[in-house]
């Protein structure tokens, strides 16, 4: 399928319109950021293992009668999906406490929550995604409460799944983002889940050694990147197990900056 104009360009995809009305391209980038933006690099490969994790469970998700913006995987980095119109706000659904919960809050590090904690941020990388309560969202007009109620819910039941899901090939769903979009239809209007779930909207740690199969190693400066989104992609059952770094040739990540504030 033809790409068309550039619609959008975030941090780690591009999004492209096509001849078909109501579907865009969604490509993935190599491009990996952390600390809103601050720290950059591009880790090459990473793109390709994103499409593909994306791809396994947004399909899963769609079998499992839970809407989502993906129609099909177009080839190694671009997937063709729904055209929506995002909502503003980034929904964040925590199971073991780590990350910016345990720095603001000064919870240990790896406690287990007694049940998922829900938080909302405004998509805002100028202000750096700030946390922002239920109240917010309905008082400045980001979404309704009826899609809040439909956003909350889809995402309790997202989570209930992934979590069984990486559960089952012996991963911890530690924490997760999400992004929902409007799906307009024949004049009727519906929220689906958009964007992307992968290694980099997720905390995955190893259930044994708690080691880290996420972008927290490119945050933390803790190495393997690849390997790691690898070892994901594997245990998903998306490559073979025989498959390793030399046989795909992807190379270590290169043109790291990081700015000053």
């Amino acid at each position: 399928m033809n790409k068309g104009k550039k619609l959008y360009e975030g941090k780690a995809k591009i999004l492209y319109e096509t001849k078909e009305k109501g579907l865009a391209i969604q490509h993935f980038k190599d491009d990996a950021t952390a600390f809103n933006n601050q720290k950059k690099a591009n880790v090459e490969g990473k793109g390709v293992l994103n499409n593909r994790i994306s791809e396994h469970i947004l399909q899963n998700l769609n079998q499992a009668g839970i809407k989502t913006h993906l129609v099909k995987r177009l080839n190694m980095r671009e997937q063709l999906v729904k055209l929506v119109e995002i909502i503003p706000i980034e929904v964040i659904i925590r199971n073991i406490a780590t990350g910016s919960l345990t720095k603001r809050l000064g919870i240990a590090d790896g406690t287990i929550l007694d049940k998922p904690l829900l938080e909302y941020s405004y998509k805002n990388d100028e202000l750096g995604d700030p946390l922002v309560a239920k109240e917010h969202i309905l008082a400045f007009n980001w979404a309704t409460i009826d899609e809040l109620s439909k956003i909350e819910e889809t995402t309790f039941r997202i989570n209930d799944f992934m979590s069984g899901m990486f559960r089952g090939v012996g991963i911890k769903l530690v924490d997760f983002k999400l992004e929902f979009g409007r799906l307009w239809e024949n004049d009727k209007k519906e929220v689906i889940l958009a964007d992307e779930i992968s290694p980099d909207t997720c905390r995955l740690w190893d259930v044994k050694s708690e080691r880290k199969l996420d972008k927290d190693r490119f945050r933390k400066d803790l190495g393997n990147i690849i390997q790691a989104y690898q070892e994901v992609a594997r245990r998903l059952g998306i490559m073979p197990e025989t498959t390793n770094i030399s046989e795909v040739n992807f190379k270590k990540p290169t043109s790291i900056s990081i700015k000053k504030k």
